[in-house]
């Protein structure tokens, strides 16, 4: 098996990663990083609308083994859980970590050390999840980490409302590209993640990720190297718009590798709002497996969970 090598192990040996972590860096001075644009200046102290500074914030960090199955393998993914979130998703399931800040800051150099111990522990890759927020500080981490041997495939694990600009400093730098695509409509969107434009930036940032990495493709084992994959939760009433959202993958690759998920369940603020206090049916998951077959796509995750009720 030939080794496999990373994305951004070329661009440090050109020192055009360097470039790169000092160019997002300066992003944060009137905060550009995500679609948001609220202008903050973090690296003078200030908040971004993500209520994060200019340091990372992590909550947690170790091998995971409920993720997509071409993340796991044996070792499992090595999943970096970052504080904050530049939505507002009503029924989050992470809603103590993204929405109630649950973590901590901590340095560049600790943060490039995590990454350190998730590649000693054998996991297959570093998940980063919820990263938008954070680019600047995982960059700078991630330079650190390369020049202390960090080998691993990087996966971005957004919730896909991502900024072109942002992208751009990630292109030769992320091996996996993970964004949810949440809607198919932006007033959807605004009354359940509080953002006017999500269709609109997660259709500009997920056919980018696809332009830069392409399908998914996994070595001998069954482990993602490189591509994109797509996680769909489907929700209550068909308020996410399964098969619009289905067609525009497809319109991308009929080969894009997608998580159909059917384990939506009322967290957070669900139970406030009548559209969002149930489990998805039976019934609407097997319109959504079926507005996928109909869009073209054919590869799914085969660790999918079965819809759950009650």
């Amino acid at each position: 098996m030939a080794e496999f090598l990373p994305a951004y192990r070329r661009l440090l040996d050109c020192g055009e990663l360097a470039q790169r972590a000092q160019a997002a860096e300066e992003m944060l001075r009137a905060c550009r990083v995500c679609p948001r644009r609220c202008g903050s200046d973090r690296l003078a102290g200030e908040l971004g609308a993500c209520r994060v500074g200019a340091q990372p914030m992590v909550s947690s960090f170790g091998p995971h083994f409920g993720e997509e199955a071409p993340l796991v393998g044996r070792g499992g993914s090595g999943t970096v859980f970052f504080t904050g979130c530049n939505l507002r998703c009503l029924f989050c399931q992470n809603y103590e970590i993204s929405q109630l800040m649950q973590g901590q800051a901590v340095s560049a150099e600790t943060l490039a050390a995590m990454m350190l111990q998730l590649q000693e522990r054998g996991c297959h890759n570093v998940n980063l999840v919820s990263p938008t927020h954070q680019v600047p500080a995982i960059l700078a981490a991630l330079l650190i980490a390369a020049e202390r041997g960090l080998r691993l495939p990087l996966v971005y694990n957004t919730g896909g409302y991502d900024a072109l600009e942002t992208l751009g400093l990630l292109e030769g730098v992320v091996d996996i590209y993970m964004p949810d695509c949440k809607y198919a409509d932006n007033q959807v969107a605004l009354r359940l993640s509080g953002v006017m434009d999500y269709w609109d930036r997660n259709r500009e940032a997920v056919a980018e990720m696809h332009r830069q990495v392409g399908d998914l493709v996994c070595d001998e084992r069954g482990i993602a190297q490189r591509g994109l994959l797509v996680r769909h939760l489907v929700l209550p009433q068909g308020l996410a718009g399964t098969a619009e959202v289905m067609r525009f993958l497809a319109s991308l690759s009929p080969r894009v590798y997608v998580n159909v998920m059917a384990q939506y369940r009322p967290c957070h603020r669900a139970r406030e709002f009548p559209e969002l206090d149930r489990p998805i049916t039976q019934e609407e998951y097997r319109q959504a497996m079926a507005a996928a077959r109909e869009a073209g796509l054919s590869r799914f995750d085969q660790q999918s969970a079965g819809p759950r009720w009650g």
